[in-house]
């Protein structure tokens, strides 16, 4: 694979590395980052941007992929390749962090196989590394301090040192007291020298108290006396804090020893580790950018659809500005695109967009593209994008881009993508020209593919003249003169050379003068150019109006056959209605038969029989035509029903004349205090307490209520 330096800083490649590695956690991963190159074999990319895309597709599922931050342990793993070396505590710590979390990452895609089955595959190489935790957890707790039982003589230390501790502070305590009381210390009474305790003697009564003088304070009214007692327990502590300190650094080498030969496992997880940051970034940086895994094609076919330039998509994006997208196709039928148009109509971006997404393809990056975009791999991607004037080795422009170009011509294949800027640009145009022409032919017949930008005329014939090259031109507003950032492929563009002139305010003797300076053909044949593309602007907004027009047209057909589809169902459901109720009709009118036979007879089982026979008779036509009511019938039977409601009432009113009249309630009982009562709708027998305002207290013995005297029934007058 050839891909120089300068073609990635011509399509500012590092650009995105920046970006990419701003986007990581730890230090390990933002520098690996900022490295980043195209990969050499095409099952490194593959791979790469799998495991990308699981990570993107993580973010939309309920299983997270777990935190992967680590600190960095790269003195640690420089000092364990030197022998008889210790480590310090906090590398110990470092480690242990590293370990736990790259195992936590082994056991979670080894459960998410089916998920992450790229990262899951990764992870399997990894090694356990539970054995080298354990043994830094039985030295060091998770305070990061060594543990008292790290070594039995450790132990045995640390016990001394609290006695001894204690022994200090009762001394201490022993001769504060004392010496308080002869009224020898000052009212601070005690303070601390070199992390000793100390009486804050008087200078007058120094004499007088037995000890180390310390030290003294600014005024010499105080000094600050160790005392006998407590220096002899302060020379035993210092002792035995000594000899702690001698164990520790035992137990370090020891702990350091064992896992020296753990290195290359530290390496491992350290690689995972960077490399799930990176692959963070990279997903990160996707979902920023609306990017997608593309398909990946092995017919050296090219298909870019709304594709967006990485760099001006975020800037554009920050400010708030449309960013236009370009969609273009390269096949072995049409390997090489001719892009020409006016200055500042996008041409080198669109250029740039092209290369810089297949940079990032072949890095493991995901890319902002329509999902029905393809793309393959090539071995060699080749730029001459910008000025490239070299002071250092006093080459002139034109003279840097022959040098580009005689590598070009070296180096170019089947297999090889080129991306050219204003070829031909920086000498004489004719001559200049004739030679981009013939570098043009070369590039053509070794197969290679590539898009270049001119405004020479040689090179926009013969684009059209070579069957496997195409014309494109950027679209250009000819009544504003302002460009819309828009590929068009079929046909060249026009400079628009004078039209911009003189819409700038160029005087039009001037540009009549300029006219006839230059070959009369050429004149004609940019202004055919130049008509043509103004004729095919016309035919893409007069199509443009005409898909419009359609889409409308389609829209209100579908409205009509949506409003004719309701139409239709109404008729029928108003039909349907109609037959119901005409059935509803004829039902009323038997059962108002029905009714005044038993009015004129009042013979109920000739009322009953025939009632009977009509619901057989109707339930018979039900059974024949078992469909399922619509909500509209159902309403229609509301209906039915709420008439034959209403002769059901008459007939029950008619019965009611005949029913012999009701008894008459009983009247109320008068209650007094001590009649022994109970609700109406209850079985709990009480007393009545007090009565007030048709208002009786009623003890039930546990509890008292206050009801109404209507809602009760005497049980037993009072005794």
């Amino acid at each position: 694979m050839y891909i120089p330096a300068k073609t990635l800083s011509d399509l500012e490649f590092p650009v995105v590395l920046e970006q990419l590695a701003a986007r990581c956690i730890t230090e390990a991963g933002a520098q690996a980052a900022a490295k980043i190159a195209p990969f050499e074999k095409e099952e490194q990319i593959l791979n790469s941007l799998g495991k990308t895309k699981e990570y993107l597709d993580s973010f939309e599922l309920d299983t997270v992929i777990p935190n992967h931050g680590f600190d960095p342990i790269d003195n640690e793993l420089r000092l364990l390749a030197i022998d008889n070396t210790s480590l310090e505590v906090d590398g110990f710590r470092r480690i242990s962090g590293i370990c736990q979390t790259g195992s936590l990452h082994r056991k979670f895609f080894k459960k998410q196989k089916l998920i992450f089955p790229l990262w899951s595959k990764e992870t399997a190489t990894l090694e356990d590394a539970k054995p080298l935790v354990d043994e830094i957890k039985k030295i060091i707790d998770r305070f990061g301090e060594i543990r008292d039982d790290a070594s039995p003589e450790l132990k045995e230390i640390r016990k001394a040192i609290q006695s001894v501790r204690a022994k200090l502070n009762q001394s201490f305590a022993s001769a504060l007291s004392r010496y308080k009381a002869q009224d020898y210390l000052d009212e601070i009474r005690e303070s601390t020298v070199d992390s000793k305790r100390v009486l804050a003697v008087k200078a007058m009564y120094r004499k007088k108290v037995k000890g180390s003088v310390l030290g003294a304070s600014k005024t010499g009214s105080i000094v600050f006396i160790e005392p006998d007692a407590v220096m002899q327990h302060s020379r035993a502590l210092n002792n035995l804090i000594f000899d702690e300190q001698e164990e520790i650094r035992r137990i370090l080498k020891e702990l350091t020893e064992y896992i020296r030969p753990f290195a290359p496992l530290l390496v491992q997880y350290v690689s995972f580790l960077t490399q799930m940051d990176i692959c963070s970034a990279k997903a990160k940086y996707a979902k920023e950018l609306n990017a997608i895994l593309p398909e990946i094609n092995d017919e050296k076919r090219i298909f870019l659809k709304d594709a967006y330039h990485p760099l001006l998509y975020l800037s554009n994006k920050q400010k708030k500005e449309k960013t236009w997208p370009q969609t273009l196709e390269f096949h072995q039928e049409n390997r090489i695109l001719v892009i020409s148009g006016p200055n500042a109509g996008g041409k080198s971006i669109t250029l740039k967009t092209i290369g810089l997404l297949q940079l990032m393809l072949q890095s493991g990056l995901l890319i902002p593209v329509h999902k029905d975009s393809s793309l393959c791999f090539f071995s060699n991607i080749l730029s001459d994008i910008g000025d490239n004037q070299s002071i250092e080795n006093h080459l002139s422009t034109y003279s840097y881009r022959l040098q580009n170009m005689k590598r070009f011509l070296q180096k170019c294949t089947r297999n090889t993508l080129f991306l050219i800027d204003e070829f031909g640009t920086g000498s004489d145009p004719e001559l200049g020209g004739a030679l981009a022409e013939a570098c043009l032919e070369v590039f053509y017949d070794k197969g290679s593919y590539g898009v270049i930008t001119t405004h020479y005329a040689n090179l926009k014939l013969l684009a059209d003249e070579l069957p496997h090259a195409t014309n494109a031109n950027m679209l250009f507003n000819s009544s504003t003169l302002q460009p819309t950032f828009q590929l068009q492929t079929g046909q060249p563009g026009s400079s628009f050379t004078f039209e911009v002139a003189q819409q700038i305010g160029i005087p039009y003797s001037l540009i009549n003068k300029a006219k006839k300076k230059i070959e009369r053909g050429k004149v004609r044949f940019d202004a055919t150019i130049a008509k043509m593309q103004k004729e095919r602007n016309k035919m893409v907004r007069t199509g443009s109006q005409m898909q419009k027009e359609e889409a409308k047209a389609r829209e209100e057909s579908q409205k009509l056959n949506t409003l004719n589809a309701k139409l239709k169902a109404k008729l029928e459901s108003f039909q349907e209605l109609y037959d119901h109720n005409q059935r509803m009709i004829l039902l009323g009118d038997k059962v108002d038969d029905i009714a005044s036979k038993y009015y004129k007879h009042n013979k109920k089982r000739q009322l009953v029989s025939e009632l009977l026979h009509l619901i057989e008779t109707e339930n018979s036509k039900r059974a024949k035509k078992p469909k399922q009511p619509s909500p509209k019938k159902q309403l229609n039977k509301k209906v039915v029903a709420k008439t034959i409601e209403k002769e059901i009432q008459v007939i029950r009113k008619q019965k009611a004349k005949a029913k012999p009249a009701k008894p008459k309630p009983k009247p109320r009982p008068v209650f007094e205090i001590g009649d022994r009562v109970r609700m109406l709708e209850g079985k709990a027998v009480g007393s009545i307490d007090s009565l007030e305002k048709n208002k009786a207290v009623v003890n039930y013995g546990r509890f008292i209520t206050n009801v109404s005297v209507d809602q009760l029934e005497l049980v037993q007058r009072k005794k």
